[in-house]
């Protein structure tokens, strides 16, 4: 598909967002808990691959798996029970890279190495339609707060999906190569991306166009965050660290040190003051404030390849090598 420009009149009618419900929600909800040192919930197995993508449902009740390489599978799991609640066979022909459910619970996305976006029915799992444009591997997905915009980052760049009429809008301006990781501000204004190159850019949603880019990474990006006041970047990178960035400005305000190895994914908890990264080296709890370590979380018996705080900030979830994901919160373990 060709590069699109869409009119500034059009993306503001699209991505220009009010107030978010599922946002206010997340707020409101918020846990106190404190994730320093977090106990294991669940174990749970089905998985025949890496489990390489993770997605809570906005009432945290549920989570969403993506299976790699040929399985291409997607599960769904129930988090009061820890049972299996559904699976979505042949839900892609190779690896699912990317989970995203929309904030209003109604959709569950996916994108995978076999070039398409798909969309499903969270509740009842039944298919919808496929956005098919990227001519590659489609690496990363990112929803806006209201539900509303669907952007997907791919080898072959970044592109924009209108969710609720289902259907392409364009590639957003002067896009980028070999783009692996997305987030959306939870404020919906901005979008952040970032590359094999180690450069992590930030993009206007209203007009689609560049604002800055933050150079300090030397290795692929492999996982971008927002903090939820949306004031503050996280980006992680195979360089092995993790870097926090000042929005407003693009100065980097910390570098954090201490993986062995890449750094696959991090997540930030909806209550703004732990940080998790995850790699060959376990999970890895940081002190966002601070930038302390805190706490290494060592269960898995392999590689770390996707990490997922809940909504309500109660749970962390993280997938692996190991075809395993794992379950941690403050309660007592429950399975």
């Amino acid at each position: 598909m060709a590069s699109i420009i869409l009119p500034v009149a059009i993306w503001k009618e699209v991505f220009i967002h009010t107030a978010y419900a599922a946002t206010e929600t997340a707020t409101n909800s918020q846990a106190k808990t404190n994730f320093a040192n977090p106990q294991l919930i669940y174990t749970l197995q089905g998985h025949g691959g890496t489990v390489k993508s993770l997605a809570f449902s906005p009432d945290s009740k549920t989570l969403a798996s993506g299976g790699a390489e040929n399985e291409g599978v997607i599960r769904l799991w129930n988090l009061t029970t820890g049972a299996r609640v559904g699976t979505i066979r042949k839900a892609h022909k190779t690896a699912v890279e990317s989970l995203v459910i929309s904030p209003d619970g109604q959709t569950l996305a996916s994108c995978s190495s076999d070039y398409t976006i798909n969309l499903w029915n969270l509740k009842n799992q039944q298919f919808k339609r496929s956005f098919v444009g990227h001519s590659t591997n489609v690496l990363s997905l990112a929803v806006s707060p209201d539900s509303k915009l669907l952007v997907s980052g791919g080898i072959d760049g970044i592109r924009l999906w209108d969710l609720p009429q289902q259907r392409p809008l364009g590639t957003l301006v002067n896009f980028d190569n070999l783009i692996y990781a997305l987030a959306i501000s939870p404020d919906g204004t901005t979008l952040v991306s970032g590359d094999y190159k180690g450069v992590v850019k930030l993009w206007n949603l209203s007009t689609g166009k560049l604002i800055r880019a933050f150079v300090g990474h030397y290795d692929l990006v492999s996982a971008v965050a927002f903090t939820p006041d949306s004031n503050t970047l996280v980006t992680a990178s195979h360089d092995r660290t993790v870097k926090i960035w000042h929005i407003q400005t693009g100065k980097l305000i910390q570098t954090l040190t201490g993986h062995n190895n890449w750094v696959n994914a991090i997540a930030v908890n909806p209550d703004g003051k732990t940080l998790a990264s995850a790699g060959k080296d376990g999970i890895k709890l940081w002190d966002l404030t601070t930038g302390e370590l805190i706490n290494t979380l060592s269960s898995h018996t392999d590689w770390v390849s996707a990490i997922a705080f809940s909504p309500n900030g109660q749970m962390l979830a993280s997938g692996g090598f190991d075809k395993q994901i794992k379950v941690w919160g403050t309660a007592p373990k429950r399975k």
